[in-house]
């Protein structure tokens, strides 16, 4: 059986879990939003491509 401390336990691991995911996420925008600008500003032929 589970100890009630760890029943207390998952919802912290959860919000843990998803303030991890919510800064991985604004990392990933900002990181694919700044690879834009550089290919925008270099017309890459990738860019055009699509």
């Amino acid at each position: 059986m589970e100890k009630p401390s760890q029943k207390k336990a998952a919802p912290a691991a959860k919000q843990s879990r998803e303030e991890r995911l919510k800064a991985a996420l604004k990392a990933n925008m900002q990181k694919r939003k700044a690879q834009a600008r550089a290919r925008k500003a270099s017309g890459s032929p990738q860019d055009k491509a699509d």
